[in-house]
């Protein structure tokens, strides 16, 4: 599999990218938020994935790994083909994708051209727990208010807790220390033993 290409930017248009890497020109196909990251780039690193069909190859191009990883997830669900989740990340931004994914969101997901609300609603019941466990949900969205919080988020995520658990869980204890200050380990401790 092609995992990345670093090039130079030959031609982009907010659908498709053609990256010259050492005299190849790759086309690849972007979102619209890829395209908005790398508009005014002549060149740089796009993280990659090959779709192998019966009736071709089509790359698809990131400009973060986080978007990939998302991209990858959605295209596991049934109906979700790459064409569809390509569609997904350029009608949102990833972090709001994750949100209404993990926040049971259907009316937000269905503003997406090609999703309705059958697919809306098996994209949360597939989803949610897989987006709210992987790091990918505290590294995209950022519903904190601090470091401290989102430090213990990941932290906490990384230790299998569901995403909206641990939310919940630090938001009451930073209510325990009323603005008295607290390191993200202290934070840590205190959520694991209210759990």
């Amino acid at each position: 599999m092609i995992a990345f290409l670093k090039g130079d930017f030959v031609f982009r248009s907010p659908a498709q990218l053609i990256i010259n890497v050492n005299g190849v020109g790759y086309d690849v196909n972007i979102s619209l938020n890829t395209f908005s990251r790398i508009s005014n780039l002549t060149n740089g690193l796009v993280h990659t994935y090959l779709h192998v069909t019966e009736n071709g190859h089509t790359l698809f191009g990131f400009a973060q790994e986080e978007e990939k990883e998302l991209f990858l997830k959605l295209i596991t669900v049934s109906g979700i083909g790459a064409s569809t989740a390509r569609m997904m990340l350029s009608g949102m931004k990833p972090d709001e994708i994750v949100a209404a994914i993990v926040n049971g969101n259907v009316k937000q997901l269905e503003t997406i051209k090609g999703i309705g609300k059958k697919t809306a609603e098996r994209l949360i019941v597939e989803l949610r727990d897989k987006l709210g466990k992987m790091p990918l949900g505290a590294a995209i969205a950022t519903p904190l208010n601090n470091m401290v919080e989102e430090d213990a988020l990941y932290a906490l995520i990384s230790l299998g807790i569901a995403r909206n658990i641990a939310e919940n869980a630090i938001q009451k204890q930073m209510q325990k220390f009323a603005g008295a200050g607290c390191t993200a380990e202290e934070l840590i401790k205190q959520v694991l033993k209210n759990l």
